[in-house]
């Protein structure tokens, strides 16, 4: 199906320049997908371990429930090939 686009309020089909230059943004785009799904985890999953750092100092004895989630956290990307795995993605309850 063609494309158009808005010139002076009038619908312009695309050009076939613009149809090639149009599908390789979307390409381009379609295949950051899985980089920007697992940023998106990576910002979510540091942003729980941040939570608990304080637990994790050298003066605090760190129950081992807490480690186990901890650990749980940061093992949250392994193994992670697809958007569809991050998306499928749960994360561990925090004890």
């Amino acid at each position: 199906m063609p494309r158009h686009h808005n010139i002076n309020g009038t619908n312009v089909q695309f050009t076939a320049e613009e149809e090639t230059a149009r599908d390789n943004e979307e390409a381009i785009y379609a295949n950051g997908a899985f980089d920007r799904a697992i940023a998106n985890l990576r910002v979510q999953r540091n942003r729980l371990l941040a939570e608990t750092d304080y637990l994790a100092l050298s003066d605090n004895t760190l129950s081992s429930d807490m480690e186990t989630y901890r650990t749980n956290l940061r093992n949250l990307t392994v193994g992670l090939t697809t958007v569809a795995h991050v998306d499928a993605v749960t994360y561990p309850i925090k004890p």
